[in-house]
């Protein structure tokens, strides 16, 4: 799981980046607010965790700004305020979770392992990028015509269109994709966006998936 770490303090900044990474996760780090709206827009991210004072911009205005830019990414909120106003200004802003200074770094780790779990448990049924309308359980992609799509490829779009207009690697095609298969490797990844390219022309849609082999990949309009 990729995550994206905002905050400015230098030392819990190290401290939780360090924690995250012992257990697994790919952590990219920032420290103010302009910084975190660049790298959300960037880069494709399992879950963000800002905190709420920032300099630049504070994490309230990044949460509407993610937001408002179609990013639907699971977003947690650190504030060293325990005010009920923080809490409800960060929820109705955006945000998925809140976590209040001091914390400890398990309850951090659990609170980001019980997150994995509903994301194996739960699965988005009906999808939509532009043109596209992409039904999950039916596999069936649809824009001026309709095409049923394999399993492989319905995981591939689904997550390409969660992260819509940001530059996607090999690799993480296949940590996310292709996760319980070890022999997956970019050839793969190239055959399956080959078939999505001619699926999609197919029926009629303007979407592309911009990249070339063994580079990254953009699903954009």
């Amino acid at each position: 799981m990729r995550i994206l770490l905002a905050e400015d303090e230098p030392q819990l900044n190290r401290v939780v980046k360090v924690a995250l990474e012992s257990v697994g996760y790919q952590v990219d780090t920032v420290f103010d607010g302009e910084q975190a709206i660049s790298a959300a827009k960037s880069n494709p991210y399992d879950v963000i965790i800002l905190d709420i004072m920032m300099p630049v911009l504070d994490g309230i205005e990044v949460l509407k700004q993610i937001r408002a830019n179609g990013d639907k990414t699971y977003v947690m909120m650190l504030t060293a305020k325990a005010e009920i106003d923080d809490r409800v200004i960060g929820l109705e802003s955006g945000a998925d979770d809140y976590l209040t200074k001091p914390f400890s770094l398990k309850e951090l780790i659990a609170r980001l392992r019980s997150r994995e779990r509903r994301d194996a448990e739960y699965q988005v049924t009906e999808m939509d990028y532009s043109d596209l309308h992409l039904n999950t359980d039916q596999q069936e992609l649809v824009a001026h015509n309709s095409i049923r799509l394999a399993s492989k490829e319905v995981d591939l779009l689904s997550y390409l269109i969660l992260n819509s207009e940001k530059a996607i690697s090999n690799q993480e095609i296949l940590d996310h994709v292709w996760k319980d298969d070890p022999l997956a490797d970019s050839e793969l990844v190239w055959i399956y966006i080959s078939y999505l390219r001619q699926k999609m022309t197919s029926i009629g849609s303007k979407v592309k998936i911009i990249g070339e082999k063994n580079g990254e990949f953009v699903l954009t309009k």
